[in-house]
């Protein structure tokens, strides 16, 4: 039982994290994965997501974050 919760710990740590962009004056201080953006944009336009739009936003968010604060290092 222990040896699932190390490997399950370690699956987490080799998790490939996502390119962090630091856009100095972003609107607020969380992040915000490239997918939601560009959802959202299409949404204001009126254009309505679908299946493939949902999984490509999540494929996006895993790529790339954009936050307005320092990272850390």
């Amino acid at each position: 039982m222990e040896t699932e919760r190390t490997e399950n710990a370690q699956v987490e740590e080799n998790k490939p994290q996502p390119y962090r962009v630091r856009l100095p004056g972003f609107i607020t201080e969380e992040e915000v994965g490239v997918g939601d953006v560009i959802k959202r944009t299409m949404s204001a336009v009126g254009i309505k997501p679908c299946g493939g739009c949902v999984e490509r936003a999540a494929t996006l968010n895993r790529w790339m974050v954009l936050s307005g604060r320092r990272m850390k290092r």
